[in-house]
């Protein structure tokens, strides 16, 4: 089962940013994004038709990196060769980079755009090579084979068909309040708990969200005016909408999290 087609996966995601020409263009240049819509003071962008961002406008915004908020957005790319191909594309563009992982589920590359809002740029193994002892599924950080994903043929265009935000990995003030309210309230799957860290995920897949508290360890409320996460939708089946049984809510730092019925 692919994370698009699990029970509740990640829709798109809305961030509140200060300079919307300055992140527009930098999500259309480093990722490839194209544009759906855009009012002057949000823009939407995609790929192909398929919603990824959206880009919600407001000048006077605070930043608040040790505060509530979003960790990174993680674009999940349907192939390694996407990876690789994204990865001589960003080393061309010399942009900076955050560092790179082998998680042994999945290889990612980590940067920041113009807000210090985080990015992932992954790519899953195949999911019969994922370990798991029968509840969890084994994740770790190892060293990413670099000169393999150099290798990968042609040159990146922009983000192929099938891109999608794999997974939302978010900063709370705690990790029990955390578990209560993703896996107990919304009903996640409890996946892996990694080093202040926990993992959330339907049908089998390793993770549709995470939560840690890596710089926002007794983090309170967010403030209306925070710039960064401003909502996350998620893209849910019938049966989920009826168990979760709410369209909208919060987490308990004021992270809004909005329910979507899944088109079709």
């Amino acid at each position: 089962m692919a994370t698009s087609d699990a029970p509740v996966s990640i829709s798109h995601v809305a961030l509140t940013v200060r300079d919307l020409t300055r992140s527009g263009d930098f999500y259309r240049r480093v990722l490839g994004l194209n544009d759906l819509a855009s009012d002057g003071e949000s823009l939407t962008l995609g790929q192909g038709d398929t919603r990824l961002l959206e880009l919600r406008r407001d000048p006077h915004a605070r930043p608040q990196p040790r505060g509530a908020g979003l960790f990174h957005n993680a674009f999940l790319l349907p192939h390694r060769d996407d990876l690789g191909r994204w990865l001589r594309h960003a080393m061309a563009l010399d942009l900076r980079l955050d560092g790179a992982s082998d998680h042994l589920v999945s290889e990612a590359v980590y940067l920041r755009d113009p807000e210090g809002n985080g990015i992932e740029i992954y790519a899953d193994r195949p999911r019969s090579a994922w370990k798991t002892d029968g509840v969890r599924v084994q994740m770790d950080t190892v060293a990413l084979d670099v000169p393999g994903l150099m290798r990968a043929p042609g040159d990146w265009t922009a983000a192929p068909d099938g891109t999608v935000i794999g997974h939302v990995h978010l900063q709370v003030g705690d990790i029990p309040q955390a578990e209560a309210f993703y896996a107990g309230e919304l009903g996640f799957d409890l996946t892996s708990r990694v080093n202040g860290a926990s993992f959330y995920a339907t049908g089998g897949y390793h993770h549709h969200l995470a939560t840690n508290i890596w710089n926002s360890r007794g983090a309170g409320p967010r403030g209306a005016d925070t710039a960064g996460l401003a909502e996350l939708v998620l893209s849910a089946d019938a049966d989920s909408i009826a168990r979760i049984d709410r369209r909208e809510t919060s987490d308990p730092w004021g992270n809004r999290i909005v329910i979507a019925p899944r088109a079709g």
